[in-house]
């Protein structure tokens, strides 16, 4: 089963309607051959007695026309069926029909169908030439039948190969292509959970520690700094680990909107503005990727406040249907922008993302002297 798999798919990328080229490898051991058997050519004329001009000229032509095969498959034929053509003057044309044999290796190799077909057609009509019509010299035409076939075996055997060389480079660049998606796609989800926790956690240390000078919230600010650094560790913990590949811990984090809440509401407190929270977040009607999504963008918008929220109330509100479930939050705008706790943007990004993923709406934005982050999630 597994061959006739690799076997349809190298006929996939096996091309005969095309043309094609020979490997790095391939070139050289052909120009060595080439070499070889000119220079042997050449040799025999020099020391073998009664050899005619003539003949070795065209052996040597028809050696040399092998190099065509290199730039153009259409051209070296034709310069070989030429050279077959001239060997009648000189009595050569059995020596040129036996280098037609070994050419149809690089025939199969490198041409494409009409070629082929070409090819092995002017061949049977020469050996057929050949074979009655020269008297002087009995011709043996299966062995040259044979030499096509096995030269021309080669030749679709090294085409197969190279076939599945291509096939098997082009699995590497898309297994290549799938990794660096794979490990771009950790790295974001890595960046969006030190976002969504750390983060958090990072800004209520920052927003306390600017309030130790005060003695009356000295007290506080410590305490908040203290929980908060211990969360941030724990939430760093956790990222650790589902980054790794081993085994998890049982204690992972999950999206409570309970706990969510009432952490944001304690943290918004400590930061001086007065809270409301409408709703029930223990509410069994609440989905769980609703519980999850909300969860995160209590946590978001809790960090967002903390960061740039005016002095006035907060106000969170949880509305449960039966066709949806709908979380707004309500935060006074600044007079003036803060400048020491610096935004990106990312938050408002992630919580769309989240949102929209859920097949949910989302909203935020300014809203009568306030902000407000607006998320429905339908119930199913």
């Amino acid at each position: 089963m597994a061959f006739d798999q690799s076997t349809r798919e190298d006929a996939g990328i096996l091309r005969l309607s095309h043309g094609e080229k020979l490997g790095v490898v391939e070139r050289i051991v052909v120009l060595v051959i080439i070499g070889i058997v000119i220079a042997l050519d050449l040799g025999s004329s020099f020391f073998a007695a009664g050899v005619e001009p003539g003949a070795v000229l065209v052996s040597v032509a028809s050696t040399a026309a092998f190099a065509l095969y290199l730039w153009s498959p259409l051209l070296a034929t034709v310069a070989l069926g030429l050279i077959f053509a001239l060997s009648f003057l000189t009595g050569t044309e059995t020596q040129v029909l036996t280098a037609a044999a070994f050419a149809a290796g690089l025939v199969l190799r490198l041409g494409w169908t009409s070629l082929i077909l070409s090819y092995a057609g002017v061949f049977l009509v020469s050996s057929a030439i050949i074979a009655y019509g020269d008297t002087r010299v009995p011709v043996n035409i299966g062995i040259h039948l044979i030499l096509a076939a096995v030269s021309g075996a080669i030749g679709f055997a090294l085409r197969l190969a190279a076939a599945r060389g291509r096939r098997l480079e082009q699995r590497l660049a898309e297994s290549a292509e799938q990794e660096r998606q794979a490990v771009l796609a950790e790295r974001r989800w890595i960046a969006g959970e030190l976002h969504d926790s750390i983060a958090h956690h990072l800004t209520v240390v920052a927003l306390h520690v600017q309030m130790l000078d005060d003695p009356t919230a000295s007290a506080e600010s410590q305490e908040a700094i203290r929980v908060a650094a211990r969360k941030a560790m724990a939430d760093l913990r956790f990222v650790i680990e589902l980054a790794d590949d081993g085994p998890r811990s049982s204690g992972m984090p999950t999206g409570d909107l309970d706990a969510a809440i009432d952490e944001a509401e304690h943290e918004i407190k400590a930061a001086g503005h007065p809270v409301i929270v409408d709703g029930d977040p223990r509410d069994e009607r609440i989905p769980r990727v609703a519980e999850i999504v909300f969860a995160r963008i209590v946590r978001e918008s809790a960090t967002n406040i903390l960061k740039h929220a005016g002095p006035g109330q907060v106000e969170m509100r949880l509305e449960v249907d039966d066709d949806a479930a709908t979380l707004t939050i309500r935060s006074p705008l600044p007079a003036t922008p803060r400048r020491d706790l610096p935004s990106s943007g990312t938050g408002l990004t992630r919580m769309a993302e989240r949102v929209i993923g859920a097949s949910g709406e989302f909203h935020a934005g300014a809203d009568g002297g306030a902000w407000r982050v607006h998320a429905r999630l339908p119930m199913s």
